[in-house]
């Protein structure tokens, strides 16, 4: 008898977005998953997460719920044939949702990573409170180390709506709490885009994760073809096209929370992808500074260049007799899209700058990201519909933020005719050989003249003091020298090996490092480093500057890619100060940070107005 494989995974049934979106048959649609498979105490209860029944409007603590264990290891699902009503009303399916929905988002951004995500914080678990309060509101808070889910009354007064039950919710605050573990100075005020990028990825995270959750789009699909009277396993080629598909559930957020609350748009909650493309909406409309509405802009561009790819591949099937196509291909095309590009975005997130984000580096990241781990990108021509797409929201990449070597700087004395052509043709070498490999891709590292004579390849990989000696002995390369840099305190925040896979197979190994600097300065000392303060700020207000940058090391310890947002950048410096005085954000407050709370609560009731926008750092 052949031995048994031990399970790696668990199944859980779960509400596939949330109670409004349904079946052919008008039944609340369920999925099941599969999860990491691990030892679960009561609540549920595990080694990443832990459910805590707390309701703090009426002060009760539920009793956690128990899982029995099956023979083969695998924990028992009460919910597994349960009827679908019967699952919004009970508390502890509640809990079980919540526990599920976070353990796959987890799992999946430790898949595109390579490497396992930490929350940010002391703990290693993360706490889910399905029902915290009463309230049209759920939020991640880094200081409880929680979700914090709430519930309201239906608008008709006819039962309950809990954010706990709505995918959509559940995986936008996921995604919040992984990014601030990942990126923890992303949550700090910095420019709009900074605040806007923490709301508008966790939309782009739910939105593409609801793809892969199994038979949702079939199910959404094939209500749209009874409705318009047809039946069987073909789909319409009018029920794909790009226009139905941005009206259709599958891309709308949390469609029960904004059905209920009669103030949103339309009927989901948002609907980011129907923002028609136009570079006004980027660059000068201050409708879209607060962070919610401006966290569209990203949405919309990522989510239409999907779109666009998805029709893409459904044209080349081919329609059939009639102009319909085989529902079985259209989702299959729809998932495995989804499936990549969620990937994609995950991924990005380690070729990001460590703080001053702006959409143009996120794009920049996207395409360095996969160009490195899928060269050929013939298949969906993501990389190409991503530029197309961003571009028509008025956001082109970065720039590339490899830095000019010493050499090339200046010279102390005056050479010979014969050195300057020397000196000249090894210059153009280092520059051809720092050309992006496709365009809005970051310029390559490789072309540095980088010291490792004084660090050592194996702590490389995980040791902050040794990566922090790297940058010390490069910091003239690094550009990490001079003027303000000079003064500057340096810290490594994070060293994290990498285990990339490819589809084809592909082994991908790399280190991915980041640092920050900090100066504080007076305003009146701003002129100083070509910084022009805001008119009306005090000459003492002290002004921090901050700059940073990501190391990303080949297997080999060499220096790939150096992403960063130098102390030493005048016009972003200057931007990021005007920006943060229009909020109040200076002087700098002690453990300021992005409040969540307000900004969902502000956006759930639409309170913001063009003149008046209301979200706050």
């Amino acid at each position: 008898m052949a031995p048994q494989t031990a399970r790696r995974t668990q199944p859980f049934r779960i509400i596939a977005q949330d109670p409004a979106v349904r079946d052919s048959n008008d039944r609340i649609l369920t999925a099941t998953v599969d999860i990491p498979l691990e030892l679960l105490l009561p609540g549920p209860w595990g080694h990443r997460v832990q459910v805590i029944d707390f309701d703090s409007a009426s002060n009760l603590f539920y009793l956690p719920a128990h899982y029995d264990t099956a023979n083969d290891g695998h924990v028992v699902d009460p919910y597994a044939t349960t009827d679908p009503d019967a699952l919004v009303a009970s508390r502890r399916f509640h809990a079980q949702n919540v526990y599920a929905i976070v353990m796959r988002i987890l799992a999946r951004f430790e898949q595109a990573l390579g490497r396992r995500v930490s929350w940010a914080g002391d703990s290693h678990q993360l706490k889910l409170v399905p029902h915290a309060f009463a309230d049209a509101n759920a939020f991640y808070s880094r200081l409880d180390e929680a979700l914090l889910l709430g519930y309201f009354p239906a608008h008709d007064g006819q039962g309950t709506v809990y954010t706990c039950l709505s995918h959509d919710v559940v995986a936008h605050e996921t995604t919040h709490a992984l990014l601030d573990g990942l990126r923890s100075r992303f949550i700090r005020p910095s420019s709009p885009d900074q605040a806007a990028f923490h709301e508008g990825f966790a939309d782009i995270v739910a939105l593409l994760s609801v793809f892969s959750l199994p038979g949702v789009v079939r199910a959404v699909l094939t209500r749209q073809a009874h409705q318009r009277g047809e039946a069987g396993n073909l789909v319409s080629v009018d029920d794909v096209a790009p226009p139905v598909l941005k009206q259709s559930a599958l891309l709308g957020l949390a469609d029960e929370m904004g059905w209920e609350l009669q103030a949103t748009r339309g009927e989901a909650l948002r609907r980011s992808v129907a923002l028609e493309p136009s570079p006004e909406y980027y660059l000068t409309s201050p409708q879209f500074l607060p962070a919610h509405r401006r966290g569209e802009i990203l949405v919309a561009a990522v989510m239409n260049a999907f779109i666009h790819v998805w029709s893409d591949r459904l044209g080349r099937l081919g329609p059939d007799l009639g102009r319909q196509l085989d529902l079985d291909r259209v989702v299959e095309e729809g998932e495995n899209a989804a499936d990549y590009l969620l990937t994609m975005v995950v991924r990005a997130l380690d070729y990001m700058p460590p703080l001053h984000i702006e959409f143009c580096d996120y794009l920049s990241a996207l395409i360095t990201a996969d160009v490195e781990i899928r060269p050929d990108d013939s298949r969906y021509r993501f990389r190409e519909h991503l530029r197309e797409s961003f571009e028509a929201y008025g956001i082109k990449p970065a720039r590339g933020t490899t830095v000019a070597t010493r050499e090339s700087r200046s010279q102390t004395s005056v050479p010979s005719t014969d050195d300057r052509d020397q000196a000249t043709e090894q210059q153009q070498d280092r520059e051809e050989a720092r050309q992006p490999s496709e365009p809005g891709a970051w310029s390559p590292a490789d072309a540095l003249p980088l010291s490792y004579d004084r660090t050592h390849f194996e702590p490389m990989t995980r040791d902050p003091d040794e990566v922090f000696r790297f940058i010390w002995e490069n910091r003239q390369v690094l550009g990490l020298d001079g003027g303000v840099c000079d003064e500057a305190f340096s810290k490594v925040l994070s060293v994290r090996p990498c285990l990339r896979i490819a589809p084809d197979g592909f082994v991908l190994k790399e280190t991915v490092a980041e640092f920050y600097q900090v100066v504080r300065l007076r305003a009146d000392e701003l002129e100083n480093c070509g910084i022009k303060k805001p008119d009306d700020m005090p000459p003492g207000t002290i002004v921090p500057l901050y700059g940073g940058g990501t190391l990303i090391f080949s297997e080999y310890g060499r220096l790939k890619y150096y992403v960063h947002n130098s102390l030493d950048n005048p016009e972003r410096q200057e931007r990021r100060i005007a920006d943060l005085w229009r909020y109040s954000a200076l002087p700098e407050r002690d453990g300021q940070q992005a409040d969540f709370a307000l900004t969902h609560r502000l956006r759930a009731m639409d309170v913001e107005s063009e003149r008046d926008p209301q979200e706050e750092w």
